[in-house]
């Protein structure tokens, strides 16, 4: 049987294939950080909201959006506070196809989406992020549903896939927990944290974490 890997010398491993971003180390937990209290999840009030600057405004029930076309990615993960996890696999509603099928139509105009979840907390990301494979409104982490504490039953969620070096990665705060709507906006709008001082373009690899 083949021994595991250590955890530093999987570190080592990453570093030298180029996903470790600078700053970061290799977790092969999960941390649980977020502002505020997990929020209850009712299935016969909770909605899925889309509005702005869409050609139709749209809202589903849970039920509804349960029976979106699915995805799922697999991807590298990491966090402003300086832990990246690798590797993870996540299912949900890939916005781009949700686009493609014409199930949502942003009008021209629409150049960053503000993701809006429960207790007012937002978070921002231009378009163009949104559209791109590492996106998702997750559903699932590793085959089985989201846990409340890891923001079930939708967050959010932004990574790097190893071998697509080319798509813009942001630090994971950029998707939302407890996610209930998306907000597509003609000009960029900070979210809880960018307008706490953390960076607004976040890209992981320049270490852009707060504004200096």
């Amino acid at each position: 049987m083949a021994q595991p890997i250590h955890r530093q010398e999987f570190e080592k491993q990453m570093e030298q294939e180029g996903r470790l971003p600078p700053g970061q180390s290799l977790t092969q937990k999960f941390p649980v950080l977020h502002y505020g209290s997990i929020h209850a999840f009712d299935p016969e009030t909770w909605g899925f909201r889309i509005w702005g600057e869409v050609k139709e405004e749209l809202r589903w029930s849970w039920e509804e959006f349960s029976q979106l076309p699915q995805s799922a990615i697999t991807m590298d993960i990491h966090c402003v506070t300086q832990w990246s996890k690798f590797d993870t696999t996540w299912m949900g509603v890939s916005v781009k196809s949700l686009i493609d099928e014409g199930l949502v139509q942003p009008l021209p105009g629409a150049t960053h989406v503000l993701q809006h979840a429960e207790g007012g907390y937002s978070t921002n990301l231009p378009l163009e992020i949104v559209l791109q494979d590492n996106f998702l409104l997750a559903t699932h982490f590793e085959g089985d549903p989201l846990t409340p504490e890891h923001g079930f039953p939708v967050r959010g969620i932004v990574g790097q896939i190893p071998d697509k070096p080319e798509l813009k990665t942001p630090y994971f705060w950029k998707g939302a927990k407890w996610l209930t709507g998306l907000e597509f906006l003609k000009e960029d709008q900070l979210g809880f944290w960018e307008k706490a001082g953390y960076h607004n373009e976040a890209d992981i690899w320049k270490e852009q974490r707060t504004v200096k």
